[in-house]
């Protein structure tokens, strides 16, 4: 497979500037980067939330409206902790102690992830060439979808912005039962390849697939009805996957967010890493404290992608920082005021590229 090669140039005054502007920030009286009593707070309710959700379902629902409440509270709570703690431990934010990270990082493979595999394609292709067609998987997922103007338009990519909602619910259940399989066994993401996992490391992959598959099928079928319990776990996944990709595709696939095409005979891009971070993210609903909450400060986008070792609670302090450097720079700051103005723009984009000449 031929790797598509790209560089940046130096980190420039920019990034130079936003570093010591944040490191003034945590100077005093913040401190560490990491968590803080209310990070630990939110933990445990997130992890309380999902395993009560799953008890009640198990052991208390009688009627099908509080069996489907609860599969929804569920994928929510699984939502949340995928949000809020395996994200920040993964990046290595959640603690100072890499073992504290590399620990909550399991999460991701208790709700049936692997976070091996999470960290090659998120932390590293993901986060390093953002929004670069032909690498970043997240703007590649044909045939099914067009996300970008060097993608082969097909008929039905017309119709992308109303069955987008189908394919976001499928995310969930196709790295839990497919995409994660092929990866460790493909050995690349985006055409980027990344090291094997050790015996110990497939193991730990292998082996949070299978509590993953106990507790959320075997189990339950071994005391309920076939069909309620694949019913109920579709409903779950469904949900679980509509969450989670529409969340992570507002900060990226919407108007406002640059979207590269690399010219392999000249891979050099013409900015910084940390202005292409800014160009090509965007922030949304940074007024909602619920939204903020919940979401684990991926409202917060171009702050964790400028800074993903940061702890998500520090998000909305750095926030005015990196907007005010933006602007002292030249550099454009996007963030939509409100998730339904950034849910039109995402859907405007999908509409944009789902027309067969979309402008580049």
């Amino acid at each position: 497979m031929e790797v598509l090669r790209v560089s940046f140039p130096g980190s420039g005054d920019f990034h130079r500037e936003l570093k010591r502007r944040v490191s003034e920030y945590f100077e005093v009286p913040q401190g560490s980067r990491h968590s803080t009593a209310r990070m630990y707070l939110k933990t445990a309710l997130v992890l309380a939330w999902s395993v009560s959700a799953y008890l009640l379902l198990m052991f208390a629902a009688v009627t099908w409206w509080q069996s489907i409440l609860l599969a929804i509270g569920l994928a929510l709570g699984m939502a949340g902790i995928a949000f809020n703690i395996q994200h920040d431990a993964n990046h290595g934010g959640y603690s100072r102690n890499r073992w504290v990270n590399q620990g909550l990082s399991l999460c991701l493979d208790l709700i049936g992830g692997s976070s091996y595999v999470w960290y090659w394609k998120h932390n590293i292709v993901h986060h390093t060439y953002t929004n670069i067609s032909g690498i970043d998987v997240d703007v590649d997922i044909e045939p099914f979808l067009r996300l970008a103007p060097d993608q082969k338009h097909r008929w039905y990519h017309r119709y992308q912005h109303i069955y987008i909602w189908f394919l976001y619910g499928l995310l969930s259940a196709n790295w839990q039962f497919w995409a994660d399989y092929r990866d460790l066994a493909n050995g690349h993401v985006g055409g980027q390849p990344f090291p094997r996992p050790s015996a110990g490391g497939l193991a730990v992959a292998l082996g949070g697939k299978g509590f993953f598959y106990f507790w959320s099928l075997v189990l339950p079928l071994l005391l309920h009805p076939t069909w309620a319990v694949l019913g109920l776990h579709a409903l779950t996944s469904f949900t679980l996957g509509i969450v989670l990709t529409t969340v992570f595709q507002l900060a990226h696939c919407v108007e406002e967010a640059d979207l590269l095409i690399v010219d392999r005979d000249a891979p050099a891009l013409p900015v910084g890493w940390a202005e292409h971070q800014v160009r090509t993210t965007a922030n949304f609903a940074p007024g909602s404290r619920i939204l903020t909450w919940y979401l684990g400060g991926l409202n917060y986008q171009v702050e964790h992608h400028l800074f993903p070792k940061v702890c998500h609670v520090h998000y909305p302090a750095l926030s005015p920082i990196v907007a005010a450097t933006c602007r002292d720079f030249g550099i454009p700051y996007q963030s939509h005021p409100t998730l339904w103005q950034a849910l039109e723009s995402h859907l405007s984009r999908l509409r944009q590229f789902g027309r067969p000449e979309p402008a580049v």
